[in-house]
């Protein structure tokens, strides 16, 4: 008895959002506003070209985009497109050719691609070696970093090779290959999660009356860098460890001649349908949730994009060196309060033409549930004698563990440093997109894709974290050899 009614207590404060969190987001969104929205949308969405006045000059430069057919990578190629680069002056380095409907025509179609896999250094080196065109040999070199995998559910060190081998060695062998073919402007994304702590649910009884969890709800920000590395156990998951340690290594890397720094988008990132946040539920005809209630800071891959440009416009200077924004990450969020994912879930009811419904899972079940799914895959790896009889994990279950709880709380971001004056240390960074815009924006081009299916079908889109799955089968001989 004392022990159900600690759990109905404990999934009361899961379900729950704190007073804080509350003034940080008080307004919802409403029927009229979503369809104002899409009306407008629909009839004048936001571009490149619409925004182009918003991107930063063009510079007489090279480029190379590793991860250019994902997400950030691909918003960064268009927007220097749009800002005038040839396309013969840009390539993608990435592990597949772009598949977004947005890089299938015009000068993103004429981009160079060279397939890559970045946990190899011969891989890698060979990608960024290829020669350029005569015209733009001579030029000087910016390399964009964007490319990585995403595994937010592992956390345990018997599971972290994989995001090992890509995030942190992948970048190392992408620093070493820029610094080879003389790259001087290197700039990276690393991710907002780096600074998130490990959500404490098991309370001491006493305590579940008068507060919540440990870091229930938490402030996304830079303060960890000025701070040593802290260790693996201290991260809340395998993927946010990888990604502080490829940025230590990418801001260590900073000199005069090779001058570096790093963007954290917030979680999460959206603004095509291969994403996680809104492309992912609108896959799904029936999406089981326990996160309604939870308010978190989004980030559409257009305003992360430009951010690496506002980065490159300061760091293409020599004089850039000494300057206070130089070898350090900035966090980049939507420019306006954080959602509910109860938001996100209305739009998609709301607007999207493909059937959608929420299904509420109670979340202390579901906590239960994550330790034995995490016990069933460390037992396959502890001892892979059992492969022989046991199935392996697959599909979205694979993903429930412990650690995907602490993703799956309020968490809460800020422009504030990055949006100051570059005379003062930020970037000048301001965003193209809202929220309510860019999600809306979504959907309304999902719903274009999907007008002309029989049946309303949803068309399939392989997210971030299936492509991490992907890349992950395809190497694992390559790692076992």
């Amino acid at each position: 008895m004392l022990l159900s009614i600690y759990l109905i207590r404990l999934n009361q404060l899961m379900s729950g959002t704190p007073d804080e969190v509350k003034k940080l987001s008080p307004n919802r969104w409403t029927k009229d506003l979503l369809l104002e929205a899409y009306k407008s949308l629909e009839a004048n969405p936001i571009t490149t070209s619409s925004y182009a006045q918003r991107i930063p000059p063009q510079l007489s430069r090279r480029y190379i985009v590793t991860g250019g057919s994902g997400l950030v990578g691909g918003y960064i190629v268009l927007q220097l497109l749009e800002r005038g680069q040839p396309p013969d002056s840009i390539r993608i380095v990435d592990f597949r050719a772009p598949n977004r409907d947005d890089m299938a025509h015009g000068a993103a179609k004429e981009v160079d691609f060279v397939q890559t896999d970045i946990s190899s250094a011969e891989s890698t080196a060979k990608g960024f070696m290829k020669p350029w065109s005569p015209r733009h040999s001579h030029l000087p070199l910016t390399v964009f970093h964007t490319a990585a995998v995403i595994v937010p559910s592992d956390r345990h060190e018997l599971e972290r090779g994989f995001c090992e081998a890509v995030n942190v060695g992948g970048t190392q062998h992408v620093v070493n290959a820029a610094r080879r073919v003389g790259a001087d402007v290197f700039v990276s994304t690393t991710s907002a999660s780096i600074s998130i702590r490990r959500v404490r649910f098991w309370m001491a009884p006493w305590k579940m009356w008068s507060g919540w969890p440990s870091n229930f709800w938490q402030v996304l920000d830079d303060s960890d860098f000025s701070l040593t590395l802290r260790r693996h156990r201290e991260f809340y998951a395998n993927y946010p460890a990888s990604k502080a340690a490829a940025e230590r290594i990418v801001c260590n890397s900073h000199t005069e001649t090779f001058r570096t720094g790093c963007i954290r988008p917030a979680n999460g990132v959206y603004g095509n349908p291969t994403d996680n946040t809104v492309g992912g539920p609108l896959s799904m005809r029936d999406c089981p949730t326990w996160t309604s209630h939870i308010v978190q800071s989004f980030v559409h891959g257009a305003n992360v994009a430009l951010a690496h440009l506002d980065f490159e416009a300061i760091l293409a200077s020599p004089e850039s060196v000494s300057s206070s924004q130089a070898g350090r990450p900035f966090v980049i969020t939507d420019p306006n309060p954080p959602i509910t994912y109860d938001d996100l879930y209305f739009l998609l009811k709301t607007l999207a033409i493909t059937p959608f419904r929420t299904i509420i899972l109670q979340p202390v079940v579901l906590l239960l549930v994550s330790y034995v799914i995490e016990w069933y895959a460390l037992l396959l790896i502890k001892w892979p004698a059992f492969r022989r009889v046991l199935p392996p994990l697959t599909g979205d279950v694979k993903h429930l563990k412990p650690a995907i709880f602490s993703i799956c709380t309020h968490l809460v971001a800020s422009n504030s440093v990055a949006s100051r004056p570059v005379s003062l240390g930020g970037l000048g960074f301001s965003g193209v997109f809202t929220t309510l815009e860019g999600m809306t924006q979504e959907i309304v081009e999902w719903n274009r894709v999907h007008q002309a299916v029989a049946g309303r079908e949803n068309h399939n889109y392989q997210t971030s974290v299936a492509l991490a799955d992907e890349i992950q089968k395809a190497t694992r001989p390559a790692e076992t050899a």
